[in-house]
């Protein structure tokens, strides 16, 4: 069964969907954009100016890191209430706490002048980050998924997938201003700039998704009392393979959209450069998103995903080559390419994983999934990363092995789930239990 061609209306409705789950998750993840990038090139001299620049870098990422871990029980309270009592007021609760914590990390003072406060005080709020994020991701990508007409689920739960490239676009292209105009030397008062605009932009968000009349369409079953409990009571299967998907998943997106800027400058790329170069991935990210959404559509969830992971894998190897030749143009062009390939997996993940669950339990089940395989795989990739290339004397082989196991639980995980592309809302709303409790999926 093929989609109705598309008509003005539907391309309205399309593009208030993107602003209410696209717009609002690049806010949300511009403020993790800017955060691992003054991780990479400025947070080890403001808060951590007793360690050698690497192992600096190393403690820094384990700060950014600490923010994945409140991700989980985010995602378990905001789950909760997004079963409960609607999408809208989580998504706005979700977005001002992102925005507050981000403009305060921008008013911090730093090491030299209140000493180990400001570290402490850098976590605390990196911590706040996260929880709100908990929260964020899955309900975003749920109202692009609810939205969408049939057929098109996979292209419109896209969406979010896409703000998170329009976040990194945002963030890099931000910075990278910042850096050129400061000459390189964000360190004494420069990095703060992109934290303040991230606070201020988060007003753009909230206006979308305060003005969106369809973000609580009525449910068509009364609210469970515990989503999650009946998730873990009636699909355990599927919340343990879609936590492995965003383990893989969220391990290789925060290897490229932070760990590579500390590469690049390793290697011997200056800071405005690394910075262009994240921006370009992130372009990538944005085109072939919606692409390999759409895809999913029309071939089906599973057969998209697991060849952008294994595509993906094979790239990883491919792309440290070709940044090593140490030159500006072939760097550049290593990066879009991933960020091409990276799209393959990212574009799908919000249909794939949100169809796994009936609505009764949906925000709950996505939102304990991905934010669990968030925080241990995206929320230590970066220091793992980092403390590989220390271990092999910056040799990125062994990193590059790492993504590429990553990606291989990818693929696994999105092979042991049922196909669901085929499949209506009102079917995956139904779908009954057999005798163990698992889910009796129609789709093919």
């Amino acid at each position: 069964m093929h989609a109705q061609p598309a008509n003005p209306a539907s391309f309205r409705s399309a593009f208030r969907t993107f602003c209410v789950s696209g717009l609002g998750t690049a806010l949300e993840f511009y403020d993790f954009i800017i955060y691992g990038t003054a991780a990479a090139l400025v947070f080890p001299q403001v808060f951590f100016p007793d360690m050698d620049h690497l192992t600096a870098t190393l403690v820094a990422f384990s700060a950014f890191g600490a923010g994945f871990f409140a991700r989980p029980l985010g995602g378990l309270v905001f789950g909760h209430y997004g079963d409960r009592i609607g999408r809208q007021k989580v998504l706005v609760t979700t977005l001002l706490l992102m925005g507050l914590s981000t403009f305060l990390i921008g008013c911090l003072p730093s090491h030299a002048s209140i000493g180990v406060a400001a570290p402490i005080l850098l976590v605390l709020l990196r911590l706040v980050q996260g929880f709100a994020a908990g929260g964020e991701w899955g309900g975003a990508a749920l109202f692009g998924l609810e939205s969408a007409p049939f057929g098109r689920r996979g292209l419109w739960g896209s969406f979010t997938s896409m703000g998170i490239g329009v976040g990194g676009i945002l963030g890099a292209a931000v910075f990278a201003i910042v850096s050129a105009a400061a000459n390189d030397n964000l360190v004494d008062f420069a990095w703060r700039i992109p934290f303040w605009l991230g606070g201020s932009l988060v007003l753009i968000g909230l206006y979308a998704r305060l003005k969106a009349p369809a973000l609580d369409a009525t449910p068509t079953s009364k609210p469970v009392r515990a989503p999650l409990a009946e998730a873990l009571r009636q699909r355990p299967r599927q919340l343990l393979l879609c936590t492995g998907i965003a383990f893989g998943y969220c391990t290789i997106a925060y290897i490229g959209s932070t760990f590579f800027l500390t590469y690049a400058t390793q290697v011997g790329y200056g800071s405005t450069q690394a910075l262009m170069f994240d921006l370009t991935l992130s372009v990538a990210i944005v085109l072939s998103a919606p692409l390999f959404g759409h895809l999913s559509d029309r071939l089906g969830r599973r057969t998209v995903m697991v060849f952008g992971a294994l595509i993906m894998a094979l790239g990883l190897f491919a792309f440290f080559a070709l940044v090593e030749m140490r030159s500006f143009a072939i760097a550049l062009f290593a990066y879009s390419l991933t960020g091409a390939l990276m799209g393959a997996t990212q574009g799908p993940i919000p249909a794939f994983l949100g169809e796994q669950f009936p609505r009764s339990m949906r925000y709950s089940g996505i939102s304990a999934s991905y934010q669990v395989g968030a925080a241990l795989g995206g929320g230590t990739a970066s220091s793992i990363a980092t403390a590989i290339l220390i271990l092999t004397d910056n040799n990125p082989i062994g990193v590059a092995i790492y993504g590429a196991g990553a990606l291989l639980l990818v693929a696994i995980c999105s092979l042991m789930l049922k196909e669901t592309s085929r499949l209506t809302m009102a079917q995956i709303d139904e779908q009954p239990l057999n005798d163990t409790g698992q889910a009796v999926l129609t789709g093919r």
